[in-house]
């Protein structure tokens, strides 16, 4: 499994697992911990989570599962995030879904997922999403404390644009190491407005969010959605792939930008494949010939 260095404190998998829906899968301790293993046997370390994930659940889920092999710790690498506030019945008091990047709720939320997964250490800590009220000056003073203490090991944020980010990081001793934003065929989002032109400038690799695009690339419910299919499914025979999501990950793989794709599936096999996938050679025309299928014109 290839890795990438975020920071000197930092190394990941290229393939991250994603564990938004982990509360859905319904799996046992046992069988979440197995999970767990055998992904790291696959080379995947790296484990994205939030706060918010499963109203709240999926980190305490993921936590209980690691217990049962206090070994795995030690192999694998934790990113969570933190900054929205949800209507939930965890939460009787709030009134209205909102953002909050206080230091005193940044602060409470590493603490708390701290005791969720039972660890003594974050290694990396994404802000969740941006907002229109916000203190960098006081995001920064989190930061630093939560370094200091040895709770949060790395930082980044999730999508943020480029203005956002660079907002952020001229406020931060402990610069960003990452951004993690929607990228697939279907989102194209982040190559029109700057953001991978800027991950390229900084030298920042960026972590894919959504890559199957909650599974409407697989089964589509439009004419752009179905051209893209077909696309896929000719770049597939002739890669001899054999499979269709074997192409999008390599197609999101293959940018120079250093893609790190979130693969949100509980099944193992469907991890491998995304595993598999970086050894597959996609050539320059066939990347643009998903790319082009996507926004339904050629390049000018």
């Amino acid at each position: 499994m290839q890795t990438v260095r975020l920071s000197d404190t930092l190394e990941i998998s290229r393939i991250v697992h994603g564990h938004w829906r982990l509360a859905a899968w319904n799996l046992s301790d046992r069988q979440l911990s197995d999970l767990i293993r055998q992904a790291t046997e696959l080379g995947v370390n790296t484990f994205d989570h939030a706060d918010i994930y499963g109203d709240y659940r999926c980190e305490k889920l993921f936590g209980d599962a690691l217990a049962l092999d206090p070994g795995l710790r030690g192999r694998i690498r934790l990113v969570t995030k933190c900054g929205i506030k949800l209507l939930s019945e965890n939460w009787p008091d709030r009134k209205l879904k909102h953002y909050d990047y206080s230091f005193d709720h940044i602060v409470a939320s590493v603490e708390k997922s701290l005791v969720n997964f039972r660890t003594g250490h974050i290694d990396l800590l994404l802000l969740h999403r941006p907002a229109p009220f916000f203190n960098p000056a006081e995001v920064a003073r989190a930061f630093d404390h939560l370094k200091k203490q040895g709770k949060v090991l790395n930082f980044g944020v999730s999508n943020f644009n480029p203005a956002q980010f660079a907002m952020l990081n001229s406020y931060t001793s402990e610069k960003l190491v990452t951004s993690q934003v929607e990228i697939s065929p279907l989102c194209l989002e982040h190559f029109d407005n700057g953001n991978i032109n800027f991950f390229l400038e900084k030298r920042i690799s960026p972590m894919a969010w959504s890559p199957l695009a909650q599974g409407r690339i697989l089964e589509p419910g439009d004419e752009r959605g179905r051209r893209v299919l077909r696309a896929l499914q000719e770049v597939a025979d002739e890669m001899d792939a054999g499979r269709i999501d074997s192409v999008i990950w390599s197609w999101l793989l293959s940018h120079p930008a250093g893609i790190i794709p979130v693969v949100g599936s509980g099944r193992i096999g469907r991890l491998k494949v995304a595993a598999d996938a970086l050894t597959l050679k996609m050539s320059t025309e066939q990347w643009y010939r998903i790319y082009t299928a996507s926004t339904g014109t050629d390049v000018p």
